[in-house]
């Protein structure tokens, strides 16, 4: 293996972990380093950079940054002039000791600062180490160059708004993303219009709070209402939602704007009160569930989504049966349960944590209950047409994969230049993760 020459572009790999948003900023630091030189490859082994964009979300999310270095070492041993960076959220949280104990590392850059990798890549070409945990002043979106004009994906993530102010006693971002801060319309609807352009027909806005956006006089609301207006765009959702910012316009869009998907994420975490109190979440489950009425109200075919804890220290069977309570009110179509996991410098893991047989036994229960109802949605969805995006040529020749309205995954035969195109399929089989049919029109 031998490092690139001049008249070659270098080559970059990113390891994306966690979130959506992540993904997006991987697309981002993509293009940025392009600036000086680099094309993405799929092979770590080709690569003149590894990046990997990290997580905090998840239970020990930096030893398993430091286990991949471990592997990463085997191929800068082989070739001297790989270079290996850390970006993301573990960066941010703990930029210095990555940098202390693991030598192979030679940037580290958080969620706010990826603009920087250019000149953080001339640094560390000129052998020295690059480090860029700030906050800056600068916004890195007007830094960043324009998306470049080639053709895309039908399905592509826009974010929006990042950071976040509610301080949940069990999470991080807060304190790795940063306060909250809206980009403006304006500039949202510019990169809109340039996906749409690029072949994009369905956007996903991403925040950490994404409805907390204040970008647009009319909040998120108002945006998805201009974004609706883009000839070509076809379908809008976003994610990820907090209850307490949910305010009477984006529940009248869900009933009146045809291109906002029927299709909610909203986290509620815990049914307990208590629990809820103690995670600092200000609202509670009464407040939730009214809520939901609310929004379906406004748009009665609503599949909604949510994420729970079990497990959060000081839950007891009594609040754990709460939270069951509220799944059976509710009726997921989808849900994301964990069991709680410590982060270091938020305020839950300075409390006894409960036993790990509690928390496995809490967690088989719930996801029990959750898979059930996911798969009566799911079969409920038999015999109806819905809108299917086609995205991609299936395993099987003849039969193409694409996103129904409520985000199940869809395959049917379709001739191949349906890519990119919305059209409805009547849903004949559900399996456990996925729906079949047949073009209806």
């Amino acid at each position: 293996m031998s490092a690139s020459s001049p008249s070659q572009p270098r080559k970059l790999f990113i390891k994306t972990y966690g979130c959506q948003m992540n993904v997006y900023d991987s697309e981002r630091m993509a293009e940025a380093l392009g600036s000086e030189g680099y094309v993405t490859t799929d092979r770590p082994d080709d690569a003149d950079m590894i990046l990997l964009n990290t997580c905090h979300i998840r239970e020990k999310a930096a030893e398993k940054v430091y286990s991949e270095l471990g592997r990463l070492r085997v191929l800068k041993d082989a070739n001297p002039d790989l270079k290996i960076g850390i970006a993301g959220c573990v960066a941010q949280a703990e930029g210095e000791e990555i940098m202390r104990r693991a030598p192979v590392v030679d940037l580290v850059v958080g969620p706010q600062s990826y603009h920087r990798l250019p000149a953080m890549d001339r640094a560390v070409r000129g052998g020295a180490k690059a480090l860029d945990t700030d906050f800056p002043a600068d916004d890195k979106f007007d830094t960043l160059k324009a998306r470049p004009k080639a053709r895309r994906a039908p399905a592509a993530f826009l974010t929006v708004q990042e950071g976040c102010d509610k301080f949940c006693a069990f999470c991080v971002v807060p304190y790795t993303r940063g306060a909250e801060v809206s980009r403006p319309a304006a500039k949202v609807l510019t990169e809109a219009r340039d996906l749409v352009a690029a072949g994009v027909a369905e956007l996903t806005l991403l925040g950490q709070n994404v409805n907390a956006y204040h970008g647009h006089p009319g909040g998120l609301a108002g945006l998805v209402r201009d974004l609706a207006a883009i000839d070509g765009l076809q379908r809008i959702r976003y994610t990820t939602s907090h209850p307490n910012d949910m305010d009477a316009a984006l529940i009248s869009a869900h009933g009146d704007c045809d291109k906002l998907m029927p299709y909610l994420h909203l986290p509620v975490q815990s049914g307990s009160d208590r629990i809820l109190k103690a995670m600092n979440r200000k609202h509670t489950a009464d407040h939730y569930l009214r809520l939901v009425e609310r929004i379906k109200a406004s748009r009665p075919d609503l599949m909604l989504s949510s994420d729970f804890i079990v497990g959060f220290p000081g839950e007891t069977e009594a609040d754990f049966e709460a939270t069951l309570d509220l799944i059976r009110e509710v009726a997921f179509g989808q849900a994301y349960s964990f069991k709680y996991s410590t982060r270091p410098g938020t305020p839950a893991a300075e409390k006894p944590q409960l036993p790990e047989e509690v928390m496995a036994d809490r967690l088989a229960r719930l996801q029990a209950l959750l898979t059930q109802q996911q798969r009566a949605v799911q079969q409920s969805m038999v015999g109806r047409t819905v809108g299917v995006l086609f995205e991609k040529p299936g395993r099987i020749a003849g039969q193409m994969i694409g996103k129904s309205d409520y985000l199940h995954a869809v395959y049917a035969d379709a001739p191949a230049d349906v890519i990119g195109q919305v059209r409805p399929v009547r849903i004949t089989t559900s399996g456990p993760n996925s729906l079949g049919g047949v073009l209806a029109g």
